[in-house]
């Protein structure tokens, strides 16, 4: 006990550089969480999840991933683009990810729990050699 208390300082440090180590996965959970390209084919094809592009839509005209919904983030509170089924996974990108963290939130506020932003957004996307197209 002596050690301790002649040496408090060490272990302050201990338990800091503890809590700086823990905080990116603690912080990570309560944005909801990321999922990876292969997490989210898989979300889409198995569980019928629903591809959101919160690109402008100048951006997604210039290329979007295949089969997603273009509902810019600044509409996201007020469209009507999004399922009416909350229960269904949405998998959230834009152009390489800040947007989509962001408009998870917003989505879980309007009560869609199973939203996940895609890590990375559509520069992994394309990395991963998967489906883009452009609109005319």
């Amino acid at each position: 006990m002596k050690f301790f208390l002649d040496n408090w300082y060490l272990l302050l440090a201990a338990l800091v550089s503890g809590g700086l180590l823990l905080w990116p996965t603690l912080v990570r959970g309560s944005r909801g969480g990321v999922v990876s390209t292969a997490e989210a084919v898989r979300l889409i094809n198995r569980e019928k999840g629903v591809l959101i592009d919160v690109c402008e839509p100048a951006e997604y005209a210039a290329g979007h991933a295949v089969g997603a919904r273009n509902v810019p983030l600044k509409t996201l509170e007020s469209t009507k683009d999004l399922p009416s089924n909350k229960a269904l996974p949405l998998v959230v990108m834009c152009t390489s990810g800040p947007r989509a963290s962001r408009a998870v939130g917003v989505l879980h506020k309007l009560g869609y729990e199973k939203a996940r932003a895609l890590d990375g957004g559509l520069n992994a996307w394309r990395q991963a050699n998967l489906p883009v197209e452009k609109s005319a």
